[in-house]
């Protein structure tokens, strides 16, 4: 399989890194606006740096890294090079807040379609890649779990659902990024150095985000475990509350899933 990315940014960067676990380096096309980035890329992970035209050409799965408004525009430039082809191939979508309907509209045509919404944690492997697909085969949709599952967990949604799930996991790192700083300043309030605060606030919040997959356990439940009658936890936990902590991250998820509808 032949995998091309036209742009590597964040998200094209980190799916290219995740392709490049699985695919051998001549396999993975990499073309970006700024070619001396995706040469950068290329050079990092033995890939081949390409242009748009390359890539559309030669790829069995492209992937379409960029910005919502830039899709029609182009599609307008690889349209015909993607027409011209005999062979079979894959667009694969992670245009936020486009569906597949608005990819077709935009010059995506009958192309068989893979919509995913990543995020950024797909480039240590942690990642969380919903998909939909239109037009693909079983086989082709095998293939192409195979290929990205050094991203993280690949899961199916309803095309949709695709901007509720974006504005949880897609979003959620920078809101867990917050979090997981102002934990730290809190260590270093209390005498911690700032690099032992951020590695504690970090390995803290994975411990707890695995033990809740690995136990299937609610997450209110193992809060209730950590909090012993009249302890420090549960001081803890009502201050958050008195804050509004649950409420606004609860605001913050509903703010960027409405955000995402403006966004077509």
């Amino acid at each position: 399989m032949t995998f091309g990315f036209i742009g590597t940014g964040n998200m094209g960067g980190a799916l290219a890194r995740a392709a490049r676990k699985k695919l051998p380096g001549e396999n993975i096309l990499l073309a970006n606006r700024t070619a001396a980035k995706a040469e950068a890329l290329a050079a990092e992970l033995g890939c081949r740096a390409v242009d748009n035209a390359a890539a559309a050409e030669q790829a069995e799965f492209l992937f379409l890294g960029v910005k919502p408004y830039m899709v029609a525009g182009l599609m307008e430039e690889i349209g015909p090079v993607l027409a011209a082809r005999k062979d079979r191939f894959v667009l694969v979508s992670m245009a936020a807040a486009l569906t597949i309907p608005d990819l077709r509209q935009r010059g995506c045509g009958d192309w068989p379609v893979i919509r995913i919404m990543p995020n950024t944690p797909s480039a240590v492997g942690e990642g969380v890649i919903f998909y939909t697909c239109d037009g693909v085969t079983e086989e082709e949709l095998a293939a192409f779990l195979e290929a990205m599952s050094g991203a993280g967990r690949l899961l199916p949604l309803d095309d949709h659902l695709m901007d509720a799930g974006s504005a949880v996991a897609g979003c959620g790192p920078a809101f867990v990024d917050l979090f997981m700083e102002a934990m730290a300043d809190g260590g270093v309030a209390c005498g911690l150095s700032r690099p032992m605060a951020m590695e504690c606030a970090a390995q803290t919040l994975i411990g707890a985000a695995k033990l809740m997959l690995a136990t299937g356990t609610h997450p209110g439940a193992l809060k209730d475990a950590v909090c012993s009658p009249s302890g420090a936890t549960i001081q803890g936990v009502r201050t958050l509350e008195k804050a509004g902590f649950r409420g606004a991250v609860i605001d913050a998820v509903i703010a960027a899933y409405e955000k995402s509808a403006q966004m077509k």
